[in-house]
């Protein structure tokens, strides 16, 4: 498959306040909430370096000095927010250490139970064609999700909007459409409606199980879709 540019380098999101887990956040950060003893961002740095992607940007506002304080000694960089500027403003800000060619964005609230998600991207990302990629969780493989899809995927892999399959936060995308954004706090959304127009925004979907960590009522599903409990 033709490839221009393959992504080595990653945007984790961790700046949120994570309200939706309650009192769980309300003295740490949404990404240092443990699954099977270990912290959410440690699940989604596994994914990183198990594909071997050199370089990670990981943003802050909340409680920023926790993350740093935990990822300490490792080879990441920060983008620190001094207000939340939701994904979008987000992965803007970061740009300048993130450099002009795609980039891999990650959330950090969920489980995966399968292949390496961005592996599969990896080696199926064609920029001759899209400008993102994102990995696509069918209904029936999520667990703790109760919305209602998030778009129809053509059997070419082209997306359009509408109720069907979930993004699972995890994608490959080109970021030069920021910067005909004129915000600075905005939704990746933003960024996927100038793709969805131009034809060029695709999906990929995973073939094992995914869990969202949202909320309290994910851990409890994470830990047994990873066949063990948090101590």
């Amino acid at each position: 498959m033709p490839r221009s540019v393959t992504p080595d380098t990653v945007m984790l999101f961790a700046a949120g306040f994570g309200t939706r887990m309650g009192a769980l956040t309300a003295k740490r950060p949404k990404p240092l909430v443990p699954v099977a003893g270990r912290a959410l961002i440690d699940h989604a740095l596994d994914l990183t370096a198990a594909a071997g992607i050199s370089k990670t940007v990981v943003n802050l506002h909340y409680r920023g000095q926790m993350i740093r304080d935990h990822l300490a000694g490792r080879q990441i960089l920060f983008a620190e927010e001094p207000e939340i500027l939701e994904t979008g403003g987000g992965l803007k800000a970061a740009l300048s250490l993130l450099g002009p060619d795609p980039v891999l964005t990650l959330n950090s609230d969920a489980i995966w139970q399968g292949p390496n998600p961005i592996e599969a991207l990896l080696a199926a990302w064609d920029p001759t064609r899209m400008d993102a990629m994102m990995m696509l969780i069918p209904p029936k493989q999520a667990l703790g999700y109760a919305g209602q899809g998030d778009f129809h995927m053509a059997e070419n892999g082209q997306l359009t909007r509408g109720p069907g399959a979930i993004y699972g936060g995890v994608q490959i995308l080109k970021t030069e459409g920021l910067a005909e954004i004129d915000q600075n706090a905005f939704s990746l959304n933003l960024l996927w409606d100038q793709m969805l127009a131009k034809g060029r925004l695709f999906g990929l979907t995973y073939p094992g199980a995914w869990c969202d960590v949202g909320n309290p009522d994910g851990l409890k599903l994470a830990e047994d879709l990873i066949g063990t409990t948090d101590v």
